[in-house]
């Protein structure tokens, strides 16, 4: 399945990190979290649960590395939400269970078979029942208090980054490039296609594997999915048709770029779509504001780790 063992999961989060363990007259602790020791039923939790959910607040872990930054900061995470004496009711739950087995298209009800609940559990989790909502719950409370940090948040929004974003979702470029893995190959084509008009056309027919076309998409949708630079995007859309631009740096390479269509948005329209983007763009900034906000819990959390992997 996609993020972990289920597909589709919609993540919240939940109490201090609860190990489905026996208990031990002296866990094994493997780090501490504002000089609170962290047992190692609690990091093992968490790495069940983002094998079973994924990493729902950030980008997959890739390696073992990236899997134990995942895990501690969803421990600091969970220390944070305890302090502030976040929970989660058993109704929050069943509504998180159920839209949860609502996208996995179940063919029974929940409530009144537990057993067929549990079965399922075990089918795609391999995980007992007890755990499997142990987990859910303590993702119910994590998001829960990542709410709460972000709706206090009141960041400002300039009027010149409403514009931006409008005419970033609103002006469409159709752009042709060549594209080079070096610089400075990306500069003497550029310096080569200025001079010669001619010169684009015949290293297309001869060299066509490193052009490519975007077809007329959004100039946001070229800065997030091929990393162009905005700005220059802006620059290009000012420009005559066919006008060769200079090398830009876009993801994992270089391109010479022109535009061969666009489509621009009308200035009128941003004035009625005005408060759209206001909502748009504070809840980015929101996002920004709350990323930093988790980088500095756990800068302050100070982590210590006896025994990395578990």
């Amino acid at each position: 399945m996609a993020r972990g063992a289920l597909a589709q999961v919609e993540a919240g989060q939940a109490e201090p990190v609860k190990s489905q363990e026996p208990p031990s007259s002296q866990p094994e602790i493997i780090g501490t979290i504002f000089a609170s020791p962290v047992p190692l039923s609690n990091y093992n939790f968490v790495r069940s649960t983002i094998a079973v959910f994924g990493n729902y607040w950030g980008k997959e872990p890739k390696n073992q590395q990236e899997l134990d930054e995942a895990i501690w900061e969803q421990l600091v995470l969970s220390f944070e939400a305890f302090r502030r004496n976040i929970t989660v009711t058993d109704e929050e739950l069943q509504q998180q269970l159920a839209q949860l087995l609502e996208k996995e298209k179940v063919d029974f009800d929940y409530k009144a078979d537990s057993q067929a609940l549990a079965k399922w559990v075990s089918q795609k989790t391999n995980e007992p029942l007890e755990l499997f909502l142990n987990q859910l719950r303590h993702l119910v409370q994590l998001q829960k208090l990542l709410n709460e940090v972000k709706n206090s948040f009141n960041p400002l929004v300039r009027n010149q980054e409403l514009e931006d974003r409008f005419y970033a979702e609103n002006n469409h470029l159709d752009l042709e490039f060549a594209y080079f893995k070096e610089e400075k190959k990306a500069w003497e084509f550029f310096n080569q296609a200025r001079k010669d008009k001619k010169f684009w056309d015949k290293a297309k027919k001869d060299s066509s594997q490193i052009f490519r076309r975007t077809s007329l998409v959004t100039i946001i949708f070229l800065a997030e999915a091929w990393k162009f630079p905005k700005d220059e995007l802006y620059r290009i859309a000012k420009l005559p048709l066919g006008t060769i631009y200079k090398p830009l740096p876009i993801y994992n390479g270089y391109v010479v770029a022109k535009c061969l269509n666009m489509r621009l948005a009308k200035p009128e329209d941003f004035s009625r779509q005005r408060y759209i983007y206001y909502d748009k763009v504070l809840a980015q900034k929101k996002e920004e504001v709350l990323k930093e906000w988790i980088r500095k819990l756990k800068n302050d959390a100070k982590i210590q780790i006896f025994k990395k992997g578990g």
